[in-house]
C-alpha cells in the first residue's frame, strides 16, 4: 500500500518592495485619523492607489479620485477644513507640482493637510529620466518634508497643526502581487491641547476685539465678558452673539473708531484696509494672539503678545482688598462703550439695506444678503475671496450664538485657487448632513470648474454654488487701478472680461444649472435645492461696482 503526500500549498507570492512601501504609508495615515484620501491617477503611484483602494474596501476610508492634481489638492483641504482628517496622493513630476497652491494655503492657515507623493527610487534622482524632478522639499521650508527609501523610513504622524509632506520612492514593479487586507484600528486624531495658563487683560482703555480668519469662540467670549465691540470676519467662527458688528468696516472711518485706545487681536485679519489702518496707529496699544500659520508674526506692531487659547479678564479697579487676580464675572455685560458701537451700527446697517434695496435689478450686496438668509442654523457657509467675502461681511447680520453657520474661507493666502474644490470638500467633510451653499464670484468659479468633474462612483454632496456673474474681476475697480485716469487700460489688465456661458459649462459636466434674473427667483433656487451639487448663477453689473462702493463707504460718515 503505496500512500501519496497531498501537493504543498502553493506559495503566497512575494510582495514587490514599492507594494510593502505604500502599505506602510497608509498605515500611517490610517494610525494618524485619516479618514477620507483624494487620489489623482498616475502610473509612478500605482503602489499608493492599490493600497488606499484595499483600505477604502476595509472599510478604513473613504476614498475620492480626481483627475486634476490642484482640485484634489483643494478637494483635501475643504474636507480638512471641515474637520475631516484627509490626504492626497498623486504621482510624480509636474503632478506635484499642481498640489503647491492647496499646500501654501494649508500651511498659512495651519491647516493639517497630508501630501503624499509618488517619486523615483534614488538611484533616478539627477537624471533625465521621464516625469524625474526634485520632489524633496518642494513646497520650500513652510511643509514638513519626510523622504521615504522603505517601509523604516515612514514616520509616526504626530503634529497634526500644519501640513505635512510624504515623497515615497516606489522602485519597479509597481503593482502589488495580491489585494492587501489591512487589520488597522485608526486612532482618533488628538485634540488640540488646551492651554495651562491664560493670557490676564485688565479692564480699562476703550477696547475692540478684531476676530480675523480661525478666531474662533474665545475672541467672542472675550468681547462679550468685557463688554467690549467685536469686529469679526465672517469666517472667523466668533461672528455670533451680541456683541458683533456687522458694519465695523464703515464704522472705522468715524470719530467713534477715533476714540479706540486698545485692539485685541485674535486669528488672521485679512479683508479691511480700515482695521490694519486702526492695527498701525501710533496712539493705539495692540495685544495680539499669534497667527495660526506657518508665519504668526504680525505685520504690525505687537505691544502686549498673547498666547492666544484662553482669555481671562482683571479688573485693575477693584477693591484692593480684594485679589488683584480676580477673573471678572463671566456673563455677558453691557458698557456705554459697547452701547455706543452697537447704536451706531444698527444706523448704518439700516442705511445700508435701504441703499441696497434702492438699487435697481439685482446686485452682489443683494446676493451675499440672500444668501445669509438661506443658511440655516448649522448650515455650512463656503465663501470665495475678492467681493464675495467682503460683500458677505456687510450683509450676515448677527447670529444668536445657537444658531451659529459654520462659515469657511481660504484666508491664509486668500487666492482664488479651488474654491469649487474646497467647497465640495467641505460639504463632504461635515460631520452630519447640513445645508451647504458656496458663493463664489464668476472668475474664481472658472478658475476651478475642473472641480465639477467628478466620476459615477464619487461621493456627491447636496451643494449650491451661488455663482455672481459680472463677466469679469470686479474687484479691481474699487482698489487703485479702478481710478477714471486708467479706464483705457483697466478693462484689458484688470476687468479681463471673458464671456463665458456658464450654463453650457455646467452642461459638460452634467451640472445642473439655473441662472436667475431676481432676488425672487434666487430666493426660491435657494430654497428649493435640487439635490447634488447644483449652480445658480446670478447675473450682475460691474460698471458701477466702484461707484457703489464708494457710497456705501460714505454711509458711516459724521
Amino acid at each position: 500500500m503505496s500512500t501519496h503526500a497531498d501537493p504543498a500549498e502553493p506559495a503566497e507570492p512575494a510582495e514587490p518592495s514599492s507594494a510593502l512601501l505604500a502599505r506602510a504609508v497608509v498605515t500611517a495615515l490610517l494610525a494618524h485619523g485619516v479618514r477620507d484620501v483624494v487620489v489623482a491617477p498616475g502610473s509612478r503611484n500605482a503602489p499608493l492607489s492599490f493600497a488606499v483602494h484595499d483600505a477604502a474596501t476595509a472599510g478604513l476610508l473613504r476614498l475620492h479620485t480626481r483627475v486634476d492634481e490642484r482640485s484634489a489638492a483643494f478637494l483635501a483641504l475643504g474636507l480638512t477644513r471641515a474637520g475631516a482628517r484627509a490626504a492626497v496622493v498623486c504621482t510624480s513630476g509636474t503632478a506635484v507640482a499642481n498640489l503647491h497652491p492647496a499646500v501654501l494655503e494649508a500651511a498659512h492657515s495651519g491647516q493639517p493637510l497630508v501630501v503624499v507623493t509618488a517619486d523615483r527610487p534614488a538611484r533616478l534622482r539627477g537624471t533625465d529620466a521621464n516625469q524625474t524632478t526634485d520632489q524633496v522639499g518642494i513646497f520650500g521650508a513652510l511643509v514638513a518634508t519626510h523622504d521615504l527609501a522603505g517601509p523604516g523610513d515612514v514616520p509616526v504622524l504626530d503634529d497634526p497643526w500644519g501640513p505635512v509632506h510624504l515623497d515615497v520612492q516606489l522602485d519597479d514593479p509597481l503593482l502589488p502581487a495580491a489585494p492587501w487586507r489591512p487589520a488597522v484600528v485608526p486612532r482618533e486624531r488628538p485634540a488640540r491641547a488646551r492651554p495651562e495658563t491664560a493670557d490676564r487683560i485688565p479692564l480699562g482703555p476703550r477696547t475692540v476685539v478684531v476676530a480675523g480668519d480661525d478666531a474662533g469662540p474665545p475672541a467672542r467670549q472675550l468681547a462679550e465678558r468685557a463688554g467690549w465691540p467685536l469686529l469679526a470676519e465672517p469666517s472667523s467662527g466668533s461672528r455670533t452673539g451680541t456683541h458683533a458688528l456687522r458694519c465695523y468696516r464703515l464704522l472705522l472711518d468715524t470719530d467713534l473708531a477715533r476714540s479706540v485706545e486698545r485692539v485685541v487681536v485674535v486669528g488672521h485679519p485679512t479683508l479691511s484696509r480700515p482695521v490694519m489702518r486702526l492695527l498701525g496707529r501710533d496712539d493705539v496699544e495692540v495685544w495680539a494672539a499669534p497667527g495660526r500659520g506657518a508665519w504668526p508674526a504680525r505685520p504690525y506692531r505687537v505691544d502686549h503678545p498673547l498666547g492666544g487659547g484662553r482669555f481671562e479678564l482683571v479688573d485693575p479697579a477693584a477693591d484692593p482688598a480684594a485679589d488683584p487676580t480676580a477673573e471678572v464675572a463671566a456673563e455677558p455685560v453691557r458698557t456705554p462703550w459697547l452701547e455706543a458701537w452697537l447704536e451706531a451700527d444698527r444706523a448704518v446697517a439700516r442705511r445700508l439695506d435701504a441703499l441696497v434695496a434702492a438699487e435697481p435689478g439685482l446686485t452682489a450686496h443683494a446676493v451675499a444678503g440672500a444668501v445669509v438668509r438661506a443658511t440655516p442654523p448649522g448650515g455650512l457657509l463656503v465663501v470665495g475671496p475678492s467681493n464675495p467675502v467682503r460683500d458677505l461681511d456687510l450683509m450676515q447680520t448677527g447670529f444668536g450664538v445657537g444658531a451659529r453657520r459654520f462659515v469657511v474661507a481660504n484666508r491664509g493666502l486668500a487666492g482664488i485657487d479651488g474654491m469649487v474644490s474646497t467647497a465640495i470638500g467641505a460639504a463632504l467633510g461635515r460631520p452630519h448632513s447640513t445645508r451647504a451653499i458656496a458663493l463664489l464670484g464668476d472668475v474664481t468659479f472658472l478658475h476651478d470648474s475642473n472641480g465639477l468633474v467628478l466620476g459615477p462612483e464619487e461621493p456627491r454632496p447636496d451643494l449650491t454654488l451661488v455663482v455672481v456673474n459680472d463677466d469679469g474681476g470686479s474687484i479691481f475697480a474699487t482698489l487703485e487701478q479702478g481710478a477714471p485716469e486708467h479706464a483705457d487700460r483697466f478693462e484689458r489688465l484688470f476687468g479681463t472680461p471673458h464671456g463665458v456661458d456658464l450654463a453650457a459649462l455646467c452642461a459638460a459636466t452634467r451640472t445642473p444649472h439655473w441662472r436667475v434674473e431676481s432676488l425672487p427667483e434666487l430666493e426660491q433656487a435657494l430654497a428649493s435645492p435640487a439635490g447634488g451639487i447644483e449652480v445658480v448663477e446670478v447675473r450682475v453689473p460691474r460698471q458701477d461696482r466702484r461707484e457703489v462702493d464708494a457710497r456705501i463707504r460714505g454711509l458711516a460718515a459724521d
